[in-house]
């Protein structure tokens, strides 16, 4: 292997050799390269799901604990979307259900209390907007 050298570097000896910023009468003056790194397309971001795996006695201690795992992880990464998070048996994921509300206020947020919860629905965060009817 002659060239075991980062391609960037190789890249930069070649617009140094075509002679870029030569002067201003080279076309698009002293400053822009001949050679530049090829332009992407912006990728629009996707969804993806992790799985963990944890132990508990029973599925009402199974969807406690998993309210719990998701609830703490959205604090420490708010970009994590809580009303996503499901719980399903390790070897049934076909048969998720849903861990939290979910139901759309009227200001378009979405209900952050575990799924069939009494009463009003509440906006996430301390102090989070309630609507609904509370008699349920």
């Amino acid at each position: 292997m002659r060239e075991n050298r980062p391609a960037y570097w190789r890249q930069r000896r070649a617009v140094e050799g075509f002679g870029a910023g030569r002067g201003a009468g080279g076309r698009g003056g002293p400053d822009v390269p001949l050679l530049a790194p090829p332009r992407r397309a912006p990728v629009p971001p996707r969804h993806f799901t992790v799985h963990l795996g944890f132990s508990a006695a029973d599925a009402d201690r199974a969807r406690e604990l998993a309210v719990a795992y998701a609830e703490a992880l959205s604090l420490l990464r708010p970009e994590l979307a809580l009303g996503a998070a499901a719980l399903s048996p390790a070897d049934a994921w076909q048969r998720a259900e849903r861990l939290f509300c979910g139901a759309v206020g009227p200001d378009g947020e979405r209900c952050a209390d575990v799924a069939d919860h009494p009463g009003f629905h509440h906006a996430p965060g301390p102090g989070g907007l309630g609507w609904g009817d509370g008699d349920r």
